[in-house]
């Protein structure tokens, strides 16, 4: 069963004291958020609720705005895809770091912005299932390595969250294929799928026990007609037209 949104199993005490009490809306704990952030970027996990409380304080106080801060929270929530966790923290930006839009000259862009719309153009490739495409993307721009330089083992959280998609859709899929997706290759990719992900690889194809998701289901659906809709069609019939 998924976890709450607004739960999280690593969340230490005095951070769930702050979200559950009025402290949470208190500039002053700003810094407490953003030194769970980094704790969260070190050590695997993602707090939304938390991270999403932050970015509030950051709305309401736009002069607290820590960008580093900000691009970490964006980078962790691209670990949790498909979650709507991105689109929400995007969402609680302030108008000052909207993304560039061509044609739209009000909010200049400066190197944040430049951030968040590399990090808003990932999201967009994970939600929209371009694997191979958020790989090449990723690597075409030393700027990606210094976004999520502070994220401990992005690359393989991604790959657990694209694994997991995969397991929903297919039984069999083509070794190239997963090799594309997940940007791993040999060896590395081979230990990847059966350690990591518990699935069987035959030479060039990859075997995916079946699941919840992915099992082939037969469905027969009925409808109910009552006699008495027939009998009304039947006297409209031979009703005179008018």
């Amino acid at each position: 069963m998924p976890q709450a949104f607004d739960k999280c199993k690593e969340r230490p005490a005095h951070i769930e004291e702050i979200l559950n009490g009025l402290n949470r809306y208190n500039p002053e704990t700003t810094t407490t958020f953003q030194e769970y952030v980094t704790q969260q970027c070190e050590e695997k996990f993602f707090d939304a609720y938390a991270c999403l409380a932050l970015l509030k304080l950051y709305q309401f106080n736009p002069q607290l705005l820590h960008p580093e801060t900000v691009t970490n929270i964006l980078v962790k929530a691209l670990t949790v895809f498909p979650s709507p966790a991105f689109s929400l923290c995007l969402a609680l930006l302030p108008p000052s770091t909207i993304p560039y839009q061509p044609g739209n000259t009000s909010v200049p862009t400066t190197d944040f912005t430049e951030s968040i719309q590399k990090l808003t153009r990932l999201n967009t490739l994970l939600e929209s299932a371009q694997y191979d495409v958020f790989w090449s993307t990723l690597e075409s721009d030393d700027l990606y390595a210094d976004l999520y330089a502070d994220v401990a083992g992005f690359e393989d959280l991604v790959r657990i969250r694209i694994a997991g998609e995969v397991g929903k859709t297919f039984r069999q899929i083509d070794l190239g294929v997963l090799s594309a997706w997940l940007d791993l290759r040999a060896d590395p990719l081979v230990k990847f799928a059966q350690t990591a992900c518990g699935w069987r690889v035959n030479g060039q194809q990859v075997d995916i026990p079946a699941n919840a998701e992915n099992e082939a289901k037969s469905e027969v659906k009925g409808e109910r007609v009552a006699v008495d809709m027939f009998g009304r069609v039947f006297r409209r019939a031979y009703e005179a037209p008018a």
